[in-house]
């Protein structure tokens, strides 16, 4: 395919320079002279391996090409990849101000083309920024409407400095976060030679894995060095504890614990992070992060307890109260946090779990609901309907088969707010109801 690359940083660079030795007609754009002359001699104006060797064969081949001339390169293009930079203000935002003015000079270009002509994003952008910049600045230069009259997508790159032109290649994920099928398909076969799963979402959606992919390392990072202060603040060996971590792939290195949901709670979790952090504090170790889970932690049930309190009414039903399903542990259970955070504002609430309900009759947690939550225990009711007959809204606390049948029959518009994330819920039943999940 013919293919243009504007800005010729770091990813414009890496991105051109890979496309072309992949086989399509590359040509570069950028503004600055200096580079253009440099990659049109096979020289790269980046330090990064194996791309001096890459600039040298792919412009020796014709393959790569630059230019200063974004409407030329626009004109014989199939896909014209943005790649400018987004850099940081001085409060923290960033500038897009690269973005605004390449959309509205590539828009102009695109009023003159017949041919239908994919555009897609390569920088990193904030959610909002494709939709509500990018776009409006191409539809509004070029007469045009994105998604009929051209395409457009966004295409996060995931490349390390120092290794990019191998992260190209083996990327650990490709994502495609596309406005129409076509770009989105284009898009597809330009990176079906590589080796790694391919997402095509929305264009929000998109956005935000770059965003969230940067935080959770920089978090990883954060959480290995507070671990590692300890450690040396009690003369261990950190290296060998993140190696042991980090070679359990069932819970630390894997996908359990990271779906967006309800807090976290039950016997382990809040009492050995309270326990570690104090030891830190006595030990004047100051680890922000792990301090942080906690107060993020609280924060959430308060988030919850705002949505519940979004709606007028005061009657509240609630299904599953222990801190995660298939268990009537009611120990530190952000269910039983959240009850009480409604209670103390005088709400009427009518709880149902199983679990607990069995666990009552055959004396497990009796104490506990007796010495610590004894106000629990007479809100508790014996069956789904009980809760449905008292309340106006009702809080999925955790997942069972049981509460996902309670939602599939209900069909009276009832507001349901969803801590658990409901997995065989019939999608039909939710248009019949006022449904919205904690973070969804």
């Amino acid at each position: 395919m013919k293919v243009s690359v504007v800005g010729l940083g770091y990813v414009g660079c890496v991105s051109a320079a890979c496309f072309a030795e992949m086989g399509h007609n590359v040509v570069g754009v950028d503004v600055n002279p200096s580079k253009v002359r440099l990659i049109s001699q096979g020289i790269s104006p980046i330090v990064e391996e194996r791309i001096h060797e890459l600039m040298t064969e792919q412009a020796l081949s014709g393959r790569l090409t630059a230019t200063t001339k974004l409407d030329e390169a626009v004109a014989e293009s199939d896909v014209v990849f943005i790649a400018v930079g987004t850099p940081s203000n001085p409060d923290g935002s960033l500038d897009f101000s690269s973005i605004e003015q390449v959309c509205s000079q590539i828009g102009a270009a695109l009023k003159h083309k017949t041919e239908f002509t994919s555009v897609v994003i390569r920088s990193t952008v904030l959610p909002g920024i494709a939709e509500n910049i990018a776009v409006p600045r191409l539809e509004d230069f070029s007469g045009k409407k994105a998604g009929v009259d051209f395409g457009f997508a966004l295409n996060p790159e995931f490349l390390r400095e120092g290794s990019a032109v191998y992260d190209f290649y083996h990327p650990p994920k490709t994502v495609i976060g596309e406005l129409d099928s076509a770009t989105g398909e284009l898009l597809e076969r330009m990176y079906s030679p590589l080796n790694a799963p391919i997402f095509r979402i929305g264009i929000a959606e998109a956005s935000m894995i770059k965003y969230s992919d940067n935080a959770f390392h920089a978090l990883k990072v954060a959480f290995a060095n507070e671990i590692g202060r300890l450690c040396k603040k009690f003369n261990i060996d950190s290296r060998i504890v993140m190696d042991v971590f980090t070679k359990d792939t069932k819970l630390n290195i894997s996908p359990v614990y990271l779906k967006p949901g309800f807090a976290f709670g039950g016997s382990c979790l809040p009492k050995d992070l309270r326990a570690i952090t104090r030891h830190a504090r006595q030990a004047e170790v100051s680890v922000p992060v792990l301090e942080a889970a906690i107060k993020s932690n609280e924060e959430h049930i308060k988030f919850a307890a705002d949505i519940v309190k979004n709606e007028k009414s005061k009657r509240v039903g609630i299904l599953g109260i222990s801190f995660k399903e298939g268990t009537d542990d009611l120990r530190e259970s952000p269910v039983v946090e959240l009850a009480e955070q409604l209670l103390d504002e005088g709400y009427e609430l009518t709880i149902y779990d199983r679990n607990v309900s069995i666990a009552r009759s055959n004396g497990s947690n009796t104490d506990y609901l007796k010495n610590k939550v004894p106000y629990l225990e007479k809100l508790l009711t014996d069956s789904v309907e009980d809760v449905l007959k008292q309340s106006d809204i009702l809080v999925i606390g955790n997942h069972s088969a049981e509460h996902e049948d309670a939602v599939n029959n209900i069909k009276d518009g009832r507001r349901i707010v969803d801590l658990s994330g409901l997995k065989n819920t019939n999608s039909d039943t939710l248009t019949e109801v006022d449904y919205e999940g904690i973070c969804w």
